[in-house]
């Protein structure tokens, strides 16, 4: 699988430890110990209940993938040795590499391999088309089993090698649990080993080497190769206040900032020992996610309505500041800049925000003074800065909102799983970001699709878009895709899935002493620390 096949995909994500406790590298019995400081406190730890980045980066340390993504967006083999496709691409005959184990030792089994695709493809939207033409999947041996499909689908290695809402191989006994219940005890398979027993909630989460992990004979790239954890030690240091983290970092406190507030870039980037880089290319887009089960965002006209009030640049100046280097208001349901990108429908949020506007569309469109619950996270600085934006907008254009305001765990649980109404403590809209890689194309974006109930937070019917979605998938040309891929996204404009606040590219800040950092977003194998 190529990259261009994977951007087209059917055409073939506060306290320190004491410095003085830790022996520095180079003397006798030292350990290397990588400080660092995440975009937003750990809360939930289960990859699959909860698909927040946070999560994500988490998961991609203690849970390996079967086929991880190379540099080139290939996917490659990663605890699979291999597979076979038979039965004119209706069975994948995979073999697990040998050796390898869970962090308590035990080995992992085909049966474990099972159990965590069939528990990914209840939880992913992509997973779900891949459940619904599933046979059955069988162990043949303990390193052996096959996937029997109804019908062709020879993309199966790319979707289980997702980069986000990905597929972690637990034990069956864990990959049992229903995708409604969070698997919170952490026995994993990847290059770093959960410390349960030194997580400190709101502070510090802790991570170490796992000596038996066995990774693939082969140079790193991305989430594909060779897995080799070079320090021995990681810290999450959750620190709340931008210029208590970025003192820290100056001061050798810590030793990485996964995302450094805007303000703070230019004095960082003076510092003596500090590091400014944009490594994940592909960043983020931003977004408010409309409620679609609960009044009045269940009305798509009401949707609509707030297009003329959405000035992109307001949204990316909050989070990344001044610098147009990095962002992008030019910004529709597709990551700007990549092969099925397009810019139809952007006229729509042309301009300055137009409030006189809007309040007609919405009065027009019969909005009756619902109360608007407006769920924010306080201490995520980026989700925060688009809030207070999007707040202001709700205000100016007369909507009954609620802006209630809390941590990042509470927001994250109440977001995703809460279906229920406002009076049980449902919520209405909340801003939050989309992985650029995931936004490639119409089959890995999946917050612009509308399976309803089945799928993400906010949980959008939107028949079209999937009607459309299905032809993408079956389309034979780039022409073809690039078509339905423009189709897809003035229908979205017609539904609103969520509202398009634009595209950025976070830097991250660290000390120069730390080096092998891969591109993409925060992955801690390979990194050294001297």
């Amino acid at each position: 699988m190529k990259r261009r096949d994977f951007l087209t995909l059917a055409a073939g994500t506060a306290a320190l430890a004491r410095p003085g406790v830790l022996r520095a590298q180079g003397t006798a019995g030292a350990s290397s110990v990588l400080r660092f400081v995440p975009q937003s406190d750990l809360t939930l730890l289960d990859p699959v209940f909860n698909t927040a980045l946070v999560t994500r980066n988490h998961g991609m340390m203690v849970y390996d993938q079967l086929y991880g993504l190379d540099s080139s967006y290939e996917a490659r083999p990663q605890l699979v040795e291999g597979h076979v496709i038979e039965d004119d691409g209706r069975t994948w005959r995979i073999t697990l590499r040998g050796g390898t184990t869970f962090h308590d030792g035990t080995p992992i089994l085909a049966r474990d391999a099972i159990a965590s695709i069939d528990r990914w493809t209840r939880a992913d939207v992509l997973g779900q088309n891949i459940r619904a033409i599933t046979q059955e999947m069988t162990a043949v041996s303990d390193r052996v089993f096959l996937v029997k499909l109804k019908q062709p689908f020879p993309l199966l290695a790319t979707a289980l090698a997702k980069p986000s809402s990905y597929c972690p191989v637990m034990q069956e006994r864990f990959a049992r649990n229903p995708t409604s219940t969070q698997v919170t005890e952490i026995v994993g398979s990847g290059p770093f080993r959960w410390v349960a027993d030194e997580r400190m909630s709101g502070s510090r989460a802790v991570y170490e080497r796992f000596a038996g992990y066995k990774p693939r004979d082969e140079p790193v790239s991305f989430l594909a190769g060779g897995k080799i954890a070079r320090v021995d030690r990681v810290e999450w240091h959750t620190i709340p206040d931008a210029a208590t983290a970025g003192a820290a970092l100056q001061r050798g406190e810590v030793d990485w900032w996964e995302q450094p507030a805007a303000d703070l870039l230019p004095l960082l980037k003076r510092a003596r020992n500090v590091k400014v880089e944009v490594k994940d290319k592909a960043g983020l887009m931003g977004m408010i996610r409309l409620n679609h089960l609960q009044p009045p965002f269940d009305n798509p006209a009401i949707r609509r309505a707030f297009l003329p009030a959405i000035n992109q640049t307001d949204y990316l100046t909050a989070v990344m500041g001044d610098d147009r280097s990095l962002w992008n208001d030019r910004c529709g349901f597709f990551l700007p800049g990549t092969a099925l990108a397009t810019e139809a429908g952007l006229e729509a949020m042309a301009g300055a925000p137009d409030y006189d506007k809007v309040r007609r569309n919405l009065q027009a469109a019969g909005y009756k003074g619902e109360k608007v619950v407006l769920a924010v996270p306080t201490d995520l600085t980026a989700l925060n800065a688009m809030s207070e934006i999007a707040g202001d907008m709700f205000r100016r254009v007369g909507i009954n909102l609620d802006y209630q305001a809390s941590d990042w765990g509470s927001v994250a649980g109440r977001v995703m799983n809460n279906r229920d109404g406002l009076d049980k403590g449902g919520w209405s809209a909340w801003c939050n970001y989309i992985p650029g890689i995931i936004a490639l194309n119409p089959a890995t974006q999946s917050y612009v699709r509308g399976p309803g109930r089945a799928g993400t937070s906010g949980w959008p019917d939107l028949p079209k878009i999937e009607a459309l979605r299905e032809q993408f998938l079956a389309a034979g040309s780039l022409a073809e895709q690039k078509r339905l891929t423009e189709q897809i996204q003035l229908q979205a404009f017609e539904d609103i899935p969520y509202l398009p606040t634009g595209a950025y590219t976070p830097p991250t800040a660290f000390r120069s002493n730390v080096t092998g950092l891969i591109e993409g977003f925060p992955l801690f194998y390979n990194l050294q620390k001297s």
